[in-house]
């Protein structure tokens, strides 16, 4: 089955965005387009067909597409973003997967951002940050049990979401920061170096795993490990929090 990148242009007011974690640095949008531009090809590169949205101006965090919704094979679960100012990105991108999915929303008191959730094989790892709240871990394993996934509620500190922390390399280990998120027991780990503690954040596409050019130490052990590394420049993005895996919504077409 053929990949599909759901992707979203990036707004003019990107410097805006919100931020949680990182001091506020000006952003050059010109050179934030830039670097999606060359996401995307890198992405196409692996073999996904690119699907680009439309920015919205009135929503500076746009094109972090990945916190709108948890797509897995049988359907997309959406659900209120834990920022209130971002919850207006969630129609245009349903309108979207609709046309891949069956689409299904969670509704306030549960709020949930898909980079708190990481889909290993049928376990679903939820980050319970600030962004994503017990009732939306709840919800979405409500949404999912009928498809015999387990939610696993994970405690995140110290950084945005789950997938800074953690992501997984294949079906069977992940890439983390111990020191960020506790990972799970079922999986091997590989601990990002010490001295790279935000590159716990890779993006699965086929057998490539891209991940940011601000890593080169881990890309060489993943390297070592016997897996194929792509990096690319996304500084300008990451200067709003952003990660390789926030930019596309990944999904069997």
């Amino acid at each position: 089955m053929a990949l599909v990148a759901l992707t979203r242009e990036v707004s003019a007011n990107l410097p805006a965005c919100e931020l949680t974690f990182l001091a506020r640095e000006p952003i050059v949008v010109s050179r934030a387009r830039a670097q999606h531009e060359t996401y995307r090809r890198l992405l196409a590169d692996c073999g996904a067909r690119i699907v680009l949205l439309p920015a919205d101006d009135g929503a500076p965090d746009c094109c972090f597409i990945e916190d709108t919704a948890v797509v897995v094979d049988e359907i997309a679960v959406m659900a209120p973003l834990g920022a209130p100012a971002r919850r207006r990105e969630s129609d245009e991108v349903a309108g979207a997967l609709a046309a891949f999915r069956p689409v299904t929303r969670l509704e306030l008191p549960a709020t949930l951002d898909g980079g708190d959730v990481l889909v290993v094989g049928r376990h679903v790892f939820v980050g319970l940050s600030t962004r994503t709240n017990a009732a939306g871990a709840e919800g979405l394993g409500k949404a999912l049990e009928p498809f015999g996934y387990r939610i696993v509620p994970t405690e995140v500190r110290g950084c945005l979401h789950l997938k800074t922390a953690m992501t997984a390399i294949d079906d069977e280990t992940i890439l983390a920061n111990p020191a960020l998120v506790d990972p799970p027991a079922a999986l091997r780990t590989v601990a990002v170096p010490d001295d790279e503690p935000s590159a716990g954040n890779v993006l699965r596409v086929g057998d490539v795993l891209c991940l940011s050019d601000a890593f080169p130490r881990t890309a060489e052990l993943l390297r070592a490990h016997g897996r194929h590394v792509r990096s690319v420049d996304i500084s300008e993005l990451m200067k709003a929090e952003a990660g390789m895996t926030c930019l596309s919504l990944i999904l069997r077409g």
